[in-house]
């Protein structure tokens, strides 16, 4: 006879900090689970805390308070049984001077309004945008919860990224389901990649595997959600939706004990070194019949196009209103960027949440001007006027005795651009709005960009974008208009179809300064996302002009990324906290290697 256990992941967005705020959304979803009468609700990774608490692990009271909130929860688990993250103090004593606290990452399971046990995050990940050997020390037991008569392991996030880790050990420990409690940042391409990975755990052990993931912004990172279930043959069973909330219940189907074939994990035997196993008896099985779910169709996978935009919604979204902005001010100059950076903006917070300003000068064009405000029309959004040219001019005017006798260069063109930027911040320290910035990662990557001009601002949302990249978005975007509650192709195809131009020169085109975005963003690609070499990039078939002037431009303009503000993370390293460059760095890429 088989056994029913009903599991149900809490995908919720919790804002890094905000305990109180984290545990009442914890609660909440916690009596819907029971309502439901789920056998175990879990929690993403560091659900109390929100994900990454950094240097905040650092502060005793929050460490303090954090325990407190996730007795709350524990105190409120009658007759379910619940997986929470949180953070588990071993001491408040400072190691060192430099060394805070000593605390793990780890998983409550509680049960019956008491803490049963605690899992401890064996492997720490320490790459790209992660520190958690900073912040944590290492768990070293790998727990087995016999919970409603099935056999139960929890671990966390990069435990179950290898083959051979805490799910191999609790296989062999009897598993016959591994809860994996996750805060996995979002890029593109990834929810393929982590199905397959899930997947492919669960049939070399045998087992089902349950993965709940955080969703929601914080500072750079999105994290999509996407939680799922596979069975122990790899096949889906089901699939939460993407970039937003949800409690996803599901009915599994377990043999009894006596009529499941022993299975044999593909690493039997290797995880020796991993933990030490253990088994707690948390519950038997139930007697009651519970009313059965209906029947769930598993969501369709997102990707491409639209995968992208809906992280820099969120992301966008969440950074406003965690932070604490209500609305948005963006320059809009007609061309693409601005016109996307804009759209992604009303998605995020709603037309009258966004204020748009043109800024024309002595260069713009009537179609910029135009554009812009077709563009605002089709948004609904505010939109002001503003003519640079009377400031243009006072400080044309007031450099003229220094520059005599110079060639005008791009000093004279970046003041346009420093004068809108001092227009934007000027509003915004006026009225309390965050300015978001409009340039993209192929910009920000060779420097074509103006410190304290249009890199003026709080918000980037585009900072992790190539520039193809903007286009392909912005096209899939004007497909999708019903879906958004604007008209289709809502950004003007006069926007899309002009050459991109600063516009801060008569005739300038970006083409002047920088190789076709087609040709120049692959090579940008190579070197800042694949840490490819000249000799590499060139044995690849890229051009070694191009390939010369990305690596000088890149290595160059690291000190302008410094200052520029944080932004949407999309691509599988991001400039930033994915990768960190020194900015005084004298070694150079050269021909001969």
């Amino acid at each position: 006879m088989a056994r029913t256990f009903r599991l149900a992941l809490a995908q919720i967005n919790p804002t890094v900090g905000d305990i109180t705020g984290n545990t009442a959304k914890i609660l909440d979803y916690l009596e819907r689970a029971r309502e439901a009468q789920a056998d175990l609700v879990a929690f993403p990774e560091l659900a109390i805390t929100g994900y990454p608490p950094e240097d905040l692990l650092f502060k005793k009271s929050f460490l303090t308070d954090n325990v407190a909130a996730m007795e709350k929860v524990a105190a409120a688990s009658q007759g379910i049984a619940v997986v929470l993250g949180y953070v588990h103090i071993v001491s408040l004593e400072r190691q060192s001077e430099e060394v805070g606290p000593q605390v793990t990452n780890a998983a409550a399971l509680c049960y019956d309004d008491r803490l049963i046990d605690t899992y401890h995050k064996i492997f720490l990940p320490n790459y790209g945008v992660f520190d958690e050997q900073r912040y944590f020390q290492r768990g070293s037991e790998c727990p087995v919860y016999t919970i409603g008569g099935v056999a139960v392991g929890v671990n966390i996030c990069e435990d179950i990224w290898y083959p051979v880790g805490p799910t191999t050990v609790q296989c062999q420990a009897g598993a016959e389901l591994i809860v994996n409690i996750n805060a996995s940042p979002f890029h593109a391409g990834k929810r393929a990649f982590r199905e397959d990975m899930i997947a492919q755990r669960a049939l070399e052990n045998g087992l089902t595997v349950a993965y709940v993931n955080t969703v929601g912004g914080q500072d750079e990172l999105v994290f999509d959600g996407g939680s799922m279930i596979c069975d122990s043959t790899g096949g889906l069973v089901a699939r939460g939706p993407a970039f937003q909330e949800s409690l996803l219940i599901t009915d599994l189907s377990f043999k009894e004990p006596s009529a499941r074939p022993k299975h044999k994990p593909a690493n039997a035997g290797a995880g020796a070194g991993v933990g030490t196993p253990k088994n707690v008896t948390v519950s038997e099985a139930g007697t009651e019949t519970k009313p059965s779910l209906e029947a769930q169709t598993i969501l369709v996978g997102m990707d491409g196009p639209e995968e992208i935009y809906r992280a820099l919604v969120m992301g966008t979204g969440d950074y406003l209103r965690k932070v604490g902005f209500t609305k948005a001010l963006i320059g809009l100059s007609g061309g693409v960027d601005s016109a996307l950076t804009a759209t992604v903006a009303v998605d995020a917070l709603g037309k009258e949440n966004v204020i748009g300003i043109t800024m024309p000068s002595r260069y713009s064009s009537e179609g910029s001007i135009s554009d812009s405000k077709k563009l605002a029309g089709n948004l609904g959004l505010d939109l002001w006027e503003l003519p640079i040219e009377p400031a243009h001019q006072a400080l044309t005017d007031m450099l003229a005795e220094r520059f005599k006798g110079t060639e005008a260069n791009v000093a004279e063109e970046n003041v346009q651009a420093r004068v809108r930027g001092n227009v934007l911040m000027t509003v915004s320290n006026k009225f309390g709005w965050i300015v978001l910035t409009t340039g993209n990662k192929s910009e920000m990557a060779m420097g074509y960009a103006t410190l304290y001009g249009d890199m003026a601002g709080g918000f980037a949302v585009l900072k992790d974008v190539p520039k193809t990249t903007v286009y392909e978005l912005c096209r899939w975007r004007n497909g999708q208009g019903q879906a958004f509650g604007t008209m289709d192709g809502v950004i003007p195809v006069a926007i899309l179809d002009k050459p991109p131009s600063a516009e801060l020169r008569e005739g300038q085109l970006d083409a002047d300064s920088l190789p076709p975005y087609e040709v120049l963003d692959p090579v940008v690609e190579a070197y800042v996302e694949n840490d490819l070499g000249y000799q590499e990039m060139v044995a690849q078939g890229f051009d070694p002009q191009v390939v010369r002037q990305v690596i000088a431009a890149v290595d160059r303009n690291e000190y302008k990324r410094r200052q520029a503000p944080p932004g949407v993370k999309i691509t599988h390293r991001a400039f930033g906290k994915d990768r960190r460059f020194p900015i005084v760095n004298r070694y150079r890429q050269h021909e001969g290697g």
